[in-house]
């Protein structure tokens, strides 16, 4: 019989996975607040499970290395810890050690989990010269598939991954529309509206919502996110989780 998969959300974009006897970890950030990164982003909350308490992690997920809203401080320091970082090649240059890059679409096994990347935009078209390169990724494995975004803002790029793949059983969807100067504030990643089509699009039977809370630029949170579902009739498909706390799905 197939273990339950876990989901524990630390903070931020910063999620436990545990599927198929594996834990992995999303965009690392385990900094205290305060402010962190050469653009000064501003973290609001501290991790809801502490560095030393996080326990054997197989691989880490990194959607990017430059922004501190996803790789800061405390995470760059745990990153020389675990076996494995998956991230974009450019990452992975950056960062050396056991960081791997993947292109979109590329696939790698861990223990019995295959691991493909995903297409991510994080910004409106044309914005990685400023924004960076980013990746999502799918996991599959005992009997399940999951989807996590990484700083994905297109619905387009989503509907190119439906298009390759079945319905999606856990989604853990960078949700909280962060926003900047850049782009005239444009929204940098999901939007709560964006988040709610996206479960749709891909068929997601639950959603867990990361990256709405936490840090300053984070600019819909848990409450929005949650009308926005209501709104769109797919409430029930949606978790919200607090800095801590763990779901099974």
């Amino acid at each position: 019989m197939a273990e339950p998969l876990r989901v524990t959300f630390v903070g931020g974009p910063t999620a436990i996975l545990e599927i198929g006897g594996l834990r992995l970890l999303t965009d690392p950030t385990f900094s205290a607040v305060g402010s962190h990164g050469p653009r000064g982003l501003t973290k609001t909350e501290e991790p809801g499970v502490a560095r030393q308490a996080v326990g054997r992690i197989d691989a880490v997920l990194l959607s990017h290395d430059e922004h501190a809203d996803n790789l800061d401080p405390g995470g760059r320091e745990l990153l020389a810890e675990v076996p494995l970082t998956l991230t974009t090649p450019g990452g992975a240059s950056r960062l050396g050690g056991t960081a791997q890059g993947l292109e979109p679409w590329e696939q790698v096994r861990v223990g019995e989990l295959l691991i493909t990347a995903t297409p991510a935009l994080h910004g409106p078209e044309g914005c990685e010269p400023i924004t960076g390169v980013v990746t999502g990724f799918l996991v599959q494995g005992d009997g399940a598939t999951v989807y996590v975004s990484g700083d994905n803002a297109s619905l387009d790029l989503v509907r190119s991954i439906a298009e390759r793949t079945g319905p999606i059983d856990v989604a853990l969807l960078f949700a909280g529309a962060a926003r900047t100067s850049l782009f005239d504030g444009a929204p940098l990643t999901l939007t709560s509206a964006d988040a709610a089509e996206a479960t749709r699009i891909l068929g997601v039977r639950q959603t867990v919502a990361l990256h709405t809370r936490g840090w300053a630029h984070f600019s819909e949170g848990p409450d929005v996110v949650r009308k926005a579902f209501a709104d769109a009739g797919l409430i029930d498909r949606l978790r919200l989780l607090n800095p801590g706390e763990t779901a099974e799905l």
